[in-house]
């Protein structure tokens, strides 16, 4: 087994973690924070505006099972690569899509496959603003944040409805 990491942000993190949780090959995802200036963020300074964090999921993953093409590849299903000022219902900065790379084969991997969505015209005129940036220390978010899909069923259904309704838009019909 060869486990490496990627971290991926892409809106409010209670909806980041199922998706990857559930693909095989997946040994762990936690919620937190990257890409601030603040130390050990608080769910409320990041939601408050005042680290310069975004809310994102590490994913630790075996690579002899499943690669980091396939994560990637994951996330753009995951989250609206259109959106740079937040995803879905959650809007700010806190929220913006970002990809995460701490290798050079993870950052080619990632532009490689931006630029396959792009010239996919998927999107059509709408330009792709996912950004991918050099991976900075994670934070763990609060234990209460960890699992949300798992603890609190009813309120994730709620969260996760316009990702439901942008997967099945944009994605259902290519995977099929």
């Amino acid at each position: 087994m060869t486990e490496k990491t990627a971290i991926f942000a892409g809106g409010c993190f209670w909806c980041m973690v199922e998706p990857f949780e559930t693909l095989p090959g997946i040994i762990k995802v936690r919620s937190g924070y990257t890409g601030g200036f603040k130390d050990n963020p608080t769910y409320a300074e990041v939601k408050a505006h005042k680290t310069g964090h975004t809310e994102a999921v590490k994913v630790w993953f075996d690579d002899s099972v499943v690669d980091y093409k396939a994560l990637v590849n994951l996330y753009w299903q995951t989250a609206d690569p259109t959106d740079a000022m937040g995803q879905f219902q959650d809007r700010g900065d806190n929220y913006r899509p970002v990809i995460f790379v701490d290798s050079d084969e993870q950052l080619a991997i990632a532009e490689a496959s931006k630029q396959q969505l792009i010239a996919s015209g998927i999107f059509g005129d709408d330009p792709i603003v996912t950004k991918i940036e050099k991976a900075v220390t994670f934070w763990d978010a609060e234990e209460e944040h960890q699992q949300f899909y798992r603890k609190h069923a009813d309120v994730y259904a709620d969260e996760k409805q316009d990702r439901d309704a942008y997967k099945k838009k944009y994605w259902d019909k290519t995977n099929s």
